[in-house]
C-alpha cells in the first residue's frame, strides 16, 4: 500500500483551517471542500484516458477524456463534506454511498447503509473520510468495495494516524492512501492527536 502525502502550500493552509477550533462550521465546511479538491486531484493522476479529437473555432485539436471514471464512495457522514468536491472534478463518476457509525464502547464501525454496486470489475473507486484513525472504517468501507471486485481501491482522507495506516496496510484492501497529513498517534478514546476533532460534528454541529 503506497501512502501520498500532498505537500502543497494551499492544502496546508486549508488543513490549519480545519485544525483551529475556533473554525465555525461554514467555515470549516469550505476548507474541507477545497482540500478534497487537492486530495481528489492528486488522487486520480494516474487514470486511464481515451484519445479523441475535438473541433475547435481554428480547427481540431487532439483530446482526452476517461476510459472508465472511477466509483466515488463516501463514507456517511464525514464523508459528504468530501463528495462535492470530487463531484466536480469527476462529474461523470457514480456514487455508492457507505453508512457507518462507531459504537462508542467497542470502538468498531456499525453498518447501516451502503448503495455501492454489486459488480465493479474493472472500475477503480475512490473511498471519501476525512479521517483514518484506527482503521476499522476505512476497512470496512475498502471491503464492500472489494468484494464487488473492484480494481484500483484508493482512500483519499484528510488527516491519518500511523495506528491507521499500519491495520489498513496489514487488510491489503488498499492500494493508495491519499492525505494531508499523518498525525502523531491516537489517544485512548481513539481520536486522531493532533487532529482537528471529530470531522462529522465540526462539519454539521449535531452530535
Amino acid at each position: 500500500m503506497d501512502v501520498f502525502i500532498v505537500d502543497h502550500p494551499v492544502a496546508a493552509a486549508r488543513l490549519a483551517q480545519l485544525r483551529d477550533e475556533a473554525t465555525p462550521p461554514p467555515l470549516f465546511r469550505q476548507a474541507l471542500h477545497e482540500l478534497s479538491r487537492l486530495l481528489v486531484y492528486e488522487a486520480t493522476g494516474d487514470l486511464e484516458t481515451n484519445e479523441y479529437e475535438v473541433q475547435t473555432p481554428l480547427g481540431p485539436a487532439p483530446a482526452e477524456r476517461l476510459a472508465v471514471p472511477p466509483l466515488l464512495a463516501p463514507v456517511l457522514r464525514a464523508g459528504l463534506g468530501m463528495l462535492g468536491a470530487a463531484q466536480e472534478l469527476l462529474p461523470e463518476s457514480e456514487v455508492g454511498f457507505i453508512g457507518l457509525r462507531r459504537d462508542e464502547e467497542t470502538l468498531e464501525p456499525d453498518s447501516y447503509l451502503t448503495t455501492v454496486p454489486d459488480d465493479l470489475a474493472g472500475r477503480s473507486v475512490l473511498v471519501l473520510d476525512p479521517m483514518l484513525a484506527t482503521g476499522g472504517s476505512a476497512e470496512h468501507a475498502c471491503r464492500i468495495v472489494r468484494d464487488a471486485k473492484a480494481d484500483l481501491v484508493s482512500l483519499v482522507c484528510v488527516l491519518a494516524a500511523p495506528e491507521g495506516i499500519e491495520a489498513l496496510e496489514a487488510t491489503g484492501l488498499v492500494d493508495q492512501v491519499y492525505t494531508a497529513s499523518v498525525d502523531s498517534h491516537l489517544n485512548q478514546a481513539a481520536f486522531i492527536v493532533p487532529g482537528l476533532g471529530d470531522a462529522g460534528d465540526r462539519q454539521f454541529g449535531i452530535q
